[in-house]
């Protein structure tokens, strides 16, 4: 069961309240605000929402 487009209409970055985007391999939600550009994992179609466990988005790999 993939993430309901939604859920994705509603989910912001909780650091920078910014949209996110699923990335195309649907392993990770990405905040679309350049200056913060992290990236949430998604675990069993959870998205997981905490910033103490995104990553920076590596530049150019973006989805």
């Amino acid at each position: 069961m993939a993430i309901s487009p939604e859920l994705l209409k509603i989910l912001r970055c909780p650091k920078c309240k910014s949209e996110v985007k699923l990335k195309e391999d649907g392993t990770g939600l990405t905040c679309q605000n350049s200056d913060c550009g992290l990236v949430y994992p998604v675990r069993d179609d959870i998205p997981v929402m905490i910033v103490e466990e995104a990553e920076r988005a590596v530049a150019g790999k973006e989805d």
